[in-house]
């Protein structure tokens, strides 16, 4: 400060960048639109606890960058073109250094030279490459319109009668007419809610739970509460509370396998999640992407409950191909219809050729027999992992029956996020819990991929962060 209390030119610096930072959220979260008044130079100062002179420079330079405009005598207003939205500034800004979208982007823009153990796919060698480059060949051939042309809008329908028949092996009664392909898992989550919600509208989500629903709700504008997940499904008493306390819309869980603990819904959990949903007219989305990992299929919520209340989704990236991008969506038949439109205003047709591929290799045996291989590999893998892991004292929270996923503690009080900031200067993408959890309560926590820890790397890194810590 300079001797007669006001600060000094460095200080008043990063003071109106603070302010100028926390207009500029304001406005790429679209809680200020154009048009919108700004608050009054008074008013922010005081919000701030900053001088009205630091807020009088902090607008003059955005008015300079065209982001918003002085009207005299009137105020300060947000210019007439709105920025672009920026979904990451939506939501708590805890732990910003790394979220959700940083896992996703270190892991999607790593080298090759980078190993992966945070990402939440299998490395590419062990996916069916000789049986995709089978097909491709075989595709090669087709008619010109499975080439060139646009699907129907419900998608491929010999593709849609394999799925069938294979949610039928898990109890699920969903005829072809009731199936719709998509272009993946994700956007068939992004066109549900696009669907079935509104801004404002109240959506539980596990906590944890995978990080790409939490980013999803919130570019649909939703109010997001999580549940305590628990090795048998959802805190089932919580989940109770929750739901007679704010009257939530949806639900979205993955009932086998669940993203990131790995941990497969109870049937008496199951049973009591649907008796609550019917009690308060509650929808549930079943997300079962790692289906086919299973040893043991647990219970399905769309099995036990039909199709009127839950809808059924999944793809085939985790265990064929990310490149080839084609999921489903499972549900009433009234839903199919309006979804069916909703996917032709936004999408217009399916991926036909990504769907002909897809069902080239399901339907010889090929995919059946990869699936065997895969999980059997995947047994080994995570011995040999939570062993390893084990000698560093880092212990699973729950051990998963089958998969690719380890949720574990690290040895305290390691914080996660820190942990992966170091494990990545020596080029490991790590995924700590706190990207999880919409509560934050899970800074002790990580999630690890089995399939990408084979690297001794992974391990030296690990343990030299632990001893740096």
């Amino acid at each position: 400060m300079a001797p007669d209390g006001s600060p000094k030119q460095s200080d008043n610096g990063t003071l109106v960048a603070r302010v100028m930072a926390v207009i500029r959220d304001r406005i790429g979260s679209r809680n200020l639109l154009a048009g919108d008044r700004l608050p009054s130079i008074r008013g922010l100062a005081r919000q701030m606890k900053v001088s009205n002179s630091t807020v009088v420079e902090a607008y003059d330079r955005l008015v300079a960058e065209g982001m918003i405009e002085a009207r005299r005598g009137s105020g300060f207003y947000v210019s007439g073109h709105t920025a672009p939205l920026s979904i990451a500034q939506i939501g708590p800004k805890l732990d910003r250094a790394i979220d959700p979208f940083w896992v996703s982007r270190q892991s999607l823009d790593a080298r090759p030279d980078m190993i992966k153990p945070g990402c939440g796919w299998l490395p590419a060698d062990w996916m069916p490459e000789t049986a995709i480059r089978r097909a491709l060949r075989n595709l090669s051939r087709a008619d010109d319109a499975t080439l060139v042309d646009y699907g129907t809008p419900l998608g491929l329908p010999a593709l849609r009668q394999l799925l069938s028949r294979r949610m039928g092996t898990y109890g699920i009664n969903a005829d072809p007419g009731q199936i719709l392909l998509t272009e993946s898992g994700t956007q068939a989550i992004d066109m549900l809610c696009r669907f079935l919600i509104e801004p404002g509208d109240t959506v539980l989500i596990d906590d944890p739970c995978y990080f790409n629903f939490q980013a999803l709700l919130r570019a649909h504008r939703a109010n997001i509460i999580g549940v305590p997940f628990t090795a048998n499904g959802p805190d089932i008493d919580a989940f109770a509370r929750v739901a007679a306390t704010h009257k939530p819309r949806l639900y979205i869980t993955n009932s086998g396998l669940h993203n990131p603990t790995g941990a497969s819904l109870s049937p008496m959990v199951a049973h009591r999640v649907l008796n609550i949903a019917e009690e308060h007219d509650l929808i549930i989305i079943e997300d079962d992407i790692f289906a086919d990992f299973e040893n043991t299929p647990a219970p399905r919520l769309a099995a036990l409950g039909g199709l009127d209340r839950v809808v059924h989704i999944g793809s085939f990236s985790k265990t064929l191909s990310a490149s080839v991008r084609c999921g489903y969506i499972a549900a009433s038949p009234d839903w199919i219809e309006g979804l069916t439109d909703l996917k032709i205003a936004t999408g217009f047709s399916s991926p036909n050729f990504s769907a002909e591929l897809i069902f080239s290799v399901l339907k010889d045996g090929t995919y059946r027999k990869h699936m065997d291989t895969l999980r059997d590999r995947l047994t080994r893998a995570m011995s040999v992992t939570e062993t390893r892991l084990g000698a560093l004292g880092i212990t699973p929270a729950i051990r998963p029956d089958a998969g690719i996923l380890l949720w574990c503690h690290l040895p305290a009080p390691i914080d996660a996020a820190t942990l992966a900031r170091d494990a990545l200067a020596d080029g490991v993408v790590l995924a700590p819990g706190n990207v999880f959890s919409i509560s934050q309560s899970a800074g002790n926590l990580m999630r690890f991929n089995i399939a990408q820890c084979e690297d001794d790397r992974v391990f030296t890194v690990l343990e030299r962060a632990i001893l740096n810590a």
